[in-house]
């Protein structure tokens, strides 16, 4: 479509002229482009060059006049360009209005002016406007000078504008004023030209037929100025079939193929026209069936048969514009449905919405003129390469004349039909048309390819490798055929398939690649191609480089092939010269895997008879073969190799005993023979042998590799006769459908692998445990290992730690707060007590990881054994599966890479040893005031108070919460180690263990320590109870080689807090029956306000009260007050001292003191006490945060 002028391709535009005022033409200009539609304008300075725009007009023919000449042509060639860029519809005069209301001089001038442009306006129907330029709003023109211009001029008073330039809605307003003048005017202009082209046509009988044609042709053009375009799809349409009447005349004139060529190319104009204004308007389905009956009209007015390559390229040339023309419609195509729409004869199809076909239908006809123009050059005589220089376009469309020089100007010398054709010739073979094929091709594939139409995508895929192949870029031509050559064979295509990979080989060929060429020559043998298909490729009448697809050119392909493995036979190529051969200096080795298309040429299937076999015991295996190939073969050498090497074995032709120097460096392997190594088609060629593996594991045949001629072999990938697939391209063909075995069950369940069970162990392994595992001690676990029959070479034991709750033995919580982040671990391996330390070097360890490790066994005769200690320590409660297996050789045959595996495994629980608590309480009978005991804060700090500046009791607990007696050797309270804060406050405990105290399961220790805080600060910090502790194994001996266990229990911080008031009672030890004691309760107000307390004090049977029961009392600021009680014990025993209570006022809040507190033992009579010394007491002091 690129070829067509603009003014084709697009719709015409109205066209008006501006004379004078330079300044305002920018302004205008943009104006009427902006405007829908747009309207173009030519500008002139000043009225006086109009003369150049509008040259004197020619006179029209006379309609009806016999004397006239006949037209010289149909169309002109430039008629539609001169009436979209020089022939105005409108001139508009651009007057200043100082020129109207000037001197007379300037009047008479302007009046001048006016008159010329009448008269050369006159006789062609363009409308005149006249403007009247005002630089300035005020400048006023009076009535009676306008009407003297209008009249002057000659117009109506609508077509007098004024243009005001100054303001800048004035300005907007005289554009918008003038650009609907312009478009009226121009409707009218275009209107009354078609009316009076129109009034011809209605004379047609007395009018020449080019001469209708070419009037209907400029109503339509009209039409479309206008933007009718039901007007002007009529006309081009009244122009087409008007042009059908010329045709038969075209045979008697004497230039009988330039009148074909000019009828072809003003009917292509009207059918580009009329196809593009129906496409345009969404009528998808009439501009299909215009471009039916348009393609059925011409397709056979072939005309003379030396110019039949001119009527080729202009066919291709039709398909080629209305492809791109649907493609500018492709979103309208898309929404509409495959229906039948068409003649009753021939429907439409759904193709025929596509622009991929007409791209493929244009390279079509593009390759016969291709061949046509190779014909006409070839039977053309003389001299061919006539001079293009000297011939042009001619002023009519479709028409070629000869540029003669005459003087200082050029004629126009017409052609006869000879001259056109040696010119037409020479032109011809100016061009390539391969490429401009393989471009029309292209754009058809990848639109097939768009639409998913991959079998139509491969046709054209296809000739558009022909085309490269034709023209030597066999690169590109071989990417093409190998993807068309891939879906053929999933289809089945096998003619199509022939035809591709014979292009392959022939290029193969060519280029001197000689696997490539082998390899597309053995799949075209094997292709089942019968001996009465003797199909030929229906593409153009040809075949191919490889000829048709019948047997015996199978059977020809075989022999060649053949031939050249065995080096009997060379091919000579194109792009060197040189022969293809394989030989010692070029050895051919070809694979042939599960997908491979040379299945049809070699398949191996591979099935054991035994599913698993002993270590040394034989099974049989058979080895089944099958080609496709016409013709008998023979294969000179088998090998078959299997996963484990030294199973490998070849199979010679016990026929033919010279080929053993085929198998030279394979002395060392097994060599089997069979009667026969000849492949029959269609035929299976069964081998049965027995093979045996000392080797425990997987038995595998890898693949199986055939040996024709010193320097070729094929691979072939082993299958199993089970899961063996069928072949494709034959499986509908119609042969003998035989098992690979003679065993129809082994042909179904036959595998090409086996089991090698492996060979019973005589080691044995043993794990011991001694009771559960407690976290935080070291956990041994002896492991022993024994030989009862095997010798021990290259031992290797393997240990793995695995959580039996499959939780894992990794926390990524606990990851974040410390190192040790694994529940258990397995920290190291020691050797047998007493092994010399050379024995289990770095060497022999050869890797420990958190719950893996891999230790080496020392080589052990039968009889021998030796053992190991794993050492695991648990950090979390959790029961733990451990795996241990060992993996060695019975024999010590480095060769021998045979491994015995002896497995065990071990549940071992993992179980905290001993819990730890801890209790913080006041002093005995001393109670401070805590305000956050007595009233709580919701959602305040839980932790526990105690009062600062005073001294509290910490008891701390250690129970045995396992199943095995402990030894408990220390308890303390330690600060922690990065602790460099001041010191806050003191902690005390008791004695330290003179010897370890004994704990059984279930058994507590307590230690009690005070605290006291030494600075004032809202929080105190305890510190880590540090437990040192052992496993208790019975003797002493036993119980010191136990390894020590130390357990860290942090203790929680403590709030500290002032009390108001401190209450102490102070009372004697013990009483005496009938003797009288004074009971004091002393108050302490520790703030700097006066403290109001309410106190009471209950009756009690056990004593008589000496005393106040009921009072206040004022306790001044940092003072105390101190009240008495004297008491008389009336019963002996434990006894309740009478009830205390206290109530402190400004708090609100009161409290009595605990029943142990009040609790005091009265003897009956005076005690005696023995008084022991027990030493000095020991303390303990520990500073922490």
């Amino acid at each position: 479509m690129e070829e067509y002028p603009e003014e084709m391709r697009s719709p015409p535009v109205s066209l008006v002229s501006v004379v004078g005022c330079s300044e305002l033409h920018s302004s205008i200009s943009t104006h009427l482009h902006s405007l829908d539609p747009p309207i173009n304008t030519l500008a002139l300075p000043d009225l006086s060059k109009v003369s150049l725009l509008l040259p004197p007009p020619k006179p029209n023919p006379v309609p009806g006049d016999s004397s006239a000449p006949p037209p010289a042509g149909i169309l002109k060639r430039d008629w539609l360009l001169k009436h979209r860029t020089k022939v105005p519809a409108v001139v508009a005069a651009l007057i200043s209005s100082d020129r109207v209301s000037g001197d007379p001089a300037q009047w008479l001038e302007l009046c001048s002016e006016i008159d010329n442009l009448k008269g050369l306006i006159r006789g062609r129907n363009i409308k005149l406007v006249l403007v009247v330029v005002h630089s300035n709003s005020n400048e006023e023109i009076s009535e009676d000078q306008m009407v003297a211009v209008r009249k002057r001029a000659e117009v109506d008073a609508k077509y007098l504008l004024t243009f005001y330039t100054d303001d800048g809605s004035q300005s907007k307003q005289s554009l918008d004023r003038l650009g609907s003048v312009f478009a009226e005017l121009a409707g009218i202009y275009y209107r009354d030209e078609g009316r009076r082209i129109k009034a011809r046509i209605e004379r047609k009988t007395s009018n020449p037929t080019d001469f209708n044609i070419r009037y209907s042709f400029k109503v339509a053009v009209y039409a479309e100025f206008r933007r009718d375009w039901v007007e002007a799809l009529r006309f081009y349409e009244d122009a087409y079939h008007t042009l059908r009447e010329v045709i038969a005349g075209a045979s008697t004139r004497l230039s009988a193929i330039q009148r074909l060529v000019e009828i072809k190319t003003v009917a292509e104009q009207l059918h580009f026209k009329i196809s593009t204004l129906l496409l345009h308007g969404g009528k998808i389905l009439e501009a299909v069936t215009w471009f039916r009956q348009h393609n059925a009209s011409y397709r056979k007015l072939k005309g003379a048969p030396e110019s039949i390559f001119l009527h080729w390229e202009w066919m291709s040339r039709q398909f080629l514009v209305f492809a791109e023309l649907l493609e500018t419609s492709s979103a309208a195509i898309q929404s509409i449905s495959p229906l039948t729409i068409g003649t009753s004869e021939r429907p439409l199809t759904e193709w025929e919405f596509q622009p991929a076909h007409y791209y493929q239908l244009a390279a079509h006809y593009l390759k016969e003129k291709r061949s046509s123009l190779d014909f006409a050059v070839s039977m053309s005589e003389g001299e061919i390469d006539y001079s293009a220089e000297s011939v042009a376009p001619s002023s009519y469309l479709g028409q070629f004349a000869r540029l003669i020089e005459q003087g200082d100007t050029f004629v126009m010398q017409p052609l006869t039909d000879e001259e056109y054709m040696r010119f037409a010739i020479s032109e011809g073979k100016r061009f390539q048309d391969s490429f401009e094929i393989i471009a029309l091709l292209k754009k058809s594939c990848e639109s097939y390819n768009n639409l998913k139409v991959r079998r139509m995508a491969s046709f054209c895929g296809f000739q558009m490798a022909r085309e490269y192949y034709a023209v030597g870029d066999f690169s590109n031509a071989k990417l093409l055929f190998d993807d068309i050559a891939s879906l053929y064979r999933q289809e089945g295509w096998v003619t199509l398939l022939w035809e591709v990979l014979g292009y392959l080989r022939e290029g193969s060929r060519k280029h001197c690649k000689v696997k490539e060429f082998i390899e597309y020559s053995f799949e075209m043998a094997a292709l089942p191609i019968s001996a009465d298909t003797g199909i030929q490729s229906f593409r153009f009448e040809e075949s191919g480089p490889a000829g048709p697809a019948t047997l015996q050119q199978r059977e020809t392909i075989h022999k060649e092939v053949f031939g050249l493995v065995s080096e009997k036979l060379g091919l000579a190529s194109i792009e060197n010269g040189d022969d293809l051969k394989v030989c010692d200096d070029n050895p051919l080795h070809l694979e042939i895997d599960l997908v491979s298309p040379l299945r049809l040429v070699l398949l191996a299937s591979v099935a054991f008879h035994e599913q698993i076999i002993k270590p040394g015991k034989s099974t049989m295996v058979t080895l089944s073969l099958l080609s496709q190939l016409p013709l008998n073969f023979e294969i000179d050498q088998l090998e078959v190799q299997f996963n484990q090497s030294h199973c490998n074995f070849v199979i010679m032709d016990a026929q033919k005993p010279h080929v053993a120097s085929l198998a030279d460096g394979q002395s060392g392997r097994r060599r089997e023979t069979a009667p026969s190594l000849q492949l029959s088609t269609n035929k299976w060629l069964r081998l049965t042998y027995d093979i045996k593996s000392d080797q425990s594991g997987k038995l595998e045949c890898i693949s199986v590799i055939a040996k024709m001629g010193p320097h070729f072999t094929i691979c072939c990938r082993a299958e199993s006769p089970a899961s063996m697939d069928d072949l494709p391209l034959w499986k509908f063909e119609d042969r003998v459908v035989t098992h690979p075995t003679r065993d129809p069950a082994l042909a179904f369940s036959g595998q090409r692998a086996t089991q090698v069970e492996e060979p019973d162990p005589e080691v044995d392994l043993t794990l011991d445990a001694n009771g559960p595992a407690l976290i935080g001690e070291s956990f041994i676990v002896p492991v022993t290992v024994t030989s009862k029959g095997h010798e021990v070479n290259s031992g290797e034991l393997k240990i793995n730690l695995v959580d039996v709750r499959g939780g894992g033995l990794f926390s990524p919580r606990d990851a974040e707060l410390s190192t040790d982040s694994h529940h258990v671990e397995l920290l190291g391996i020691s050797g047998s007590e007493g092994e010399d330390e050379s024995q289990l070097n770095t060497d022999e360890i050869k890797k420990i990881q958190k719950s893996f490790g891999l230790v080496s066994v020392p080589n052990l005769k039968s009889g021998d054994s030796w053992s190991c200690k794993l050492e695991i320590k648990w950090y979390r409660p959790k029961p733990v599966m451990l795996y241990v297996s060992l993996g060695y050789s019975p024999d010590n045959n480095e060769s021998n890479t045979q491994k015995v595996n002896v497995h065990k495994s071990l549940q071992i629980e993992g179980k905290n040893a001993i819990t730890i608590s801890h209790r913080l309480m006041l002093p005995f009978r001393r109670y401070p005031l805590l305000l956050s005991r007595t009233k709580p804060v919701p959602d305040s700090d839980q932790s526990v108070s105690m009062p600062s500046n005073e001294t509290s009791v910490l008891v701390v607990s250690a129970k045995n919460c396992s199943e095995v007696p402990l030894q408990l050797l220390s308890l303390s309270i330690e600060g922690d180690d990065n602790d460099d804060t001041e010191r806050s406050r003191s902690v005390h405990g008791g004695e330290d263990l003179l010897h370890p105290a004994l704990l059984v399961p279930g058994e507590e220790f307590k230690k009690v320590h005070t605290v006291t805080s030494e600075m004032n600060s809202s929080k105190l910090k305890l510190g880590n109870v540090c437990l040192r502790w052992r496993r208790n194994s019975g003797t002493r001996e036993q119980a010191g080689s136990a390894a020590l266990v130390l357990t860290n229990h942090r203790l929680p911080d403590v709030n500290l807090e002032s009390s108001p008031l401190v209450v102490s009672l102070e009372c004697p030890p013990y009483a005496i029956l009938g003797d009288p004691f004074t009971y004091f309760v002393k108050i302490q107000n520790q703030t700097e306000l006066l403290q109001e307390a309410k106190i009471s004090l209950a009756d009690a049977q056990s004593f008589v009260i000496s005393g106040s029961h009921s009072d206040t009392v004022y306790i001044l600021p940092k003072s105390e007050h101190m009240i008495s009680f004297k008491l008389v014990p009336l019963s002996s025993g434990a006894q309740q001292l009478p009830r205390f209570t206290l109530t402190a006022v400004r708090y609100s809040t009161g409290f009595q003191p605990s029943i142990a507190a009040s609790t005091i033992f009265v003897f009956p009579s005076q005690p005696h006490f023995k008084m022991v010394a027990v030493g000095d007491e020991r303390k303990e002091s520990v500073v922490a945060e």
